[in-house]
């Protein structure tokens, strides 16, 4: 059986950089607040996407314009920053995503409603050639997510998320760059990890 390989710290949001750094400006224009630093290449940072979600998660029509089924999930798309992927989803009691992760995308996702949990796995998983791993000890991560709170990930991040309430719905605001290739699907029962399937666009849009 195979084992992950364990991940390095996660590092900061990467700083501004200076304006004697080859590719800055040699005359930078000024900044207020806590705007970030827009990406050099074209693509959006963390630090954007994660701006993102909280500006689009404190947007209280936006939110509002969210229809709510106690059934199921619901979504709309989104126009997120620089061609990445964004969605609004409503998450009746009880729901969740179930195990699975973004492949090489990186992320970010916030609350505007109730409180969502995240169930996540420390370690960078192969990513290829294998069906089921055994996860060593103390890889599990947990986050709770209430109105108001946010989160960045990298690419190949593994977790599931919940709306672990009987009675509330929530409401969250998620982005992706680049817009999601596939998402592979787990199954998990204690320490072991299984590859269930992999989705691809077509199947959720």
């Amino acid at each position: 059986m195979s084992h992950p390989v364990p991940l390095p710290p996660a590092s900061a949001p990467s700083a501004p950089l200076p304006a004697s750094a080859p590719g800055a400006s040699a005359d930078p224009v000024p900044r207020t607040g806590s705007w970030p630093t827009p990406s050099l290449t074209g693509a959006p940072t963390s630090a954007e996407l994660l701006d993102f979600v909280r500006h689009a998660a404190a947007d209280k029509d936006l939110i509002a314009s969210l229809p709510l089924d106690p059934e199921g999930r619901t979504w709309l798309r989104l126009e997120g920053p620089r061609g990445s992927e964004a969605w609004l989803i409503g998450w009746p009691p009880g729901t969740g995503t179930g195990w699975h992760d973004h492949a090489d995308s990186v992320g970010a996702f916030a609350t505007a409603e109730g409180v969502l949990k995240e169930n996540s796995l420390a370690v960078r998983l192969p990513s290829a050639g294998w069906r089921t791993l055994e996860l060593a000890e103390g890889v599990d991560r947990e986050r709770h997510l209430v109105a108001g709170r946010s989160r960045a990930f990298g690419a190949h991040h593994v977790h599931e998320v919940l709306n672990e309430s009987s009675v509330e719905h929530a409401v969250s605001v998620h982005a992706y760059y680049p817009p999601l290739p596939l998402m592979r699907r787990y199954s998990r029962s204690g320490a072991v990890l299984r590859l269930e399937q992999v989705e691809r666009p077509e199947d959720w849009q």
